[in-house]
């Protein structure tokens, strides 16, 4: 799902990791920004709804980056989290 969501991370090493989440699902998040990790580190970031969840990349490409989480989110969690986060009402899933 498409979204706009502007995100701090926490990285073990590095401190505070500034992320611009563009695409969302209940398994991971695409990012589209430079952040400096790379495949397979791990970050933990807190999103409205679910909170604080832990997520690792596995893949990156120029400044795009895919993150799995570290478990899936349950479905009216999600759902409740598009609500929060997605710019366009239209786009959301339909229930």
């Amino acid at each position: 799902h498409p979204v706009d969501h502007k995100d701090i991370g926490h990285h073990r090493a590095l401190g505070d990791v500034h992320l611009h989440i563009v695409n969302l699902s209940a398994h991971g998040f695409m990012t589209e920004c430079e952040h400096g990790l790379g495949r397979g580190e791990r970050i933990t970031i807190r999103l409205p709804v679910i909170g604080r969840i832990e997520a690792h990349i596995i893949w990156v490409h120029e400044e795009r980056s895919g993150f799995q989480f570290e478990r899936i989110i349950r479905y009216d969690d999600f759902v409740a989290l598009l609500n929060e986060l997605q710019p366009n009402p239209r786009l959301r899933a339909r229930r």
